[in-house]
């Protein structure tokens, strides 16, 4: 039970840390709007619902706790009931328990979140609410940074995650997981620890138990930080790329591109009108690699005859009389 160490005094630095944090967010929400917490239970969502109850109560803004039941581990139903209890010790009279069955298409992780963010927006959506609280970290952002790295993505994937994404907002990437476990024990809370979360088999997890303390190990300490800074830095980047791409984009007919046109632009700006492009035509969000993009890039760059592109979706591109052509199935 959470008592009178919700009060932001200097014997709680994590707790304080973390409201100032959610008050930023807080902010675009006026007296009525409901937001929605979404808790598993571990430190950082529990620190993150901990630090709302007060922040939502002096706004006037309506708070429901929502925990996913995945259905993967065994006895989830008994964490699911047991975050319910949490949440409504800490104050939050409305929790939602929702159970996804999750198919797995392209690994556990990533079937995974597809599924809790499909039940996270038809919650929101129920409810109204303006925005929903994810409990991601400065060590979550980290570790993005670095799987993007490992696999040779672009800006855009090494910019990690955006504090705010639409409804979805995530205060706690410049707080540490080492502040949100603190901000538990100052308020007595008993945080869950996810078995998946020390599972090798998932790349994440080598990256948080054993990349990141050998590069602290062999370079210095700070790396975490230094990575999330970049990211950062990185998303600065990649917006203003995509925001001239876009302006780009909308004067062009995107299913019949103009070679001349192409030609004129940087390459960062270029490849990001010719994913648009792909994507407007048909192939499913997600599905285009580096490698399709330079496929179509290389009838702008390297024209020899080459014959079409065939891309996922059943979209094809091919080079015509001086125009880039894409068909969909």
């Amino acid at each position: 039970m959470v008592g009178s160490s919700l009060n932001p005094v200097s014997a709680n630095p994590a707790t304080v840390a973390i409201r100032s944090a959610v008050r930023e967010c807080l902010a675009s929400c006026s007296a009525g709007d409901t937001v929605l917490v979404a808790v598993s239970g571990g430190a950082d969502s529990l620190a993150l619902a901990a630090a709302l109850v007060p922040e939502t109560k002096n706004l006037l803004v309506n708070l429901i706790g929502v925990t996913i039941d995945h259905q993967l581990q065994n006895n989830s139903d008994a964490q699911a009931t047991k975050v319910h209890s949490q949440l409504l010790e800490l104050g939050i009279a409305q929790v939602e328990i929702v159970k996804v069955a999750v198919e797995l298409v392209d690994g556990l992780e990533a079937s995974a979140r597809r599924a809790r963010y499909s039940a996270l927006d038809a919650v929101a959506e129920k409810h109204s609410a303006k925005l929903v609280f994810l409990g991601h970290t400065l060590n979550d952002q980290a570790e993005s940074v670095l799987l993007g790295l490992a696999r040779g993505s672009g800006a855009r994937s090494l910019s990690g995650m955006a504090r705010c994404t639409g409804k979805y907002c995530r205060p706690l990437l410049g707080i540490t997981r080492s502040q949100t476990l603190a901000a538990c024990d100052e308020n007595k809370l008993s945080p869950w620890i996810d078995p998946h979360n020390s599972d090798s088999q998932f790349a994440r997890v080598r990256v948080r138990t054993d990349a990141i303390p050998k590069l602290e190990e062999s370079i210095g300490p700070g790396i975490t930080e230094a990575l999330a800074r970049s990211a950062e830095l990185l998303r600065d980047d990649a917006d203003a790329l995509d925001g001239w791409a876009n302006e780009v984009a909308v004067k062009l007919d995107l299913a019949d591109l103009d070679i001349s046109a192409l030609n004129g632009l940087p390459k960062a700006v270029r490849t990001r009108v010719l994913r648009k492009a792909i994507y407007a035509a048909g192939a499913p969000m997600g599905s285009i690699t580096a490698d399709h993009v330079a496929c179509v890039e290389a009838f702008v760059t390297s024209w020899h005859g080459q014959g079409a592109c065939n891309l996922p979706g059943g979209v094809k591109v091919s080079r015509i009389s001086g125009r880039l052509s894409l068909l969909s199935r």
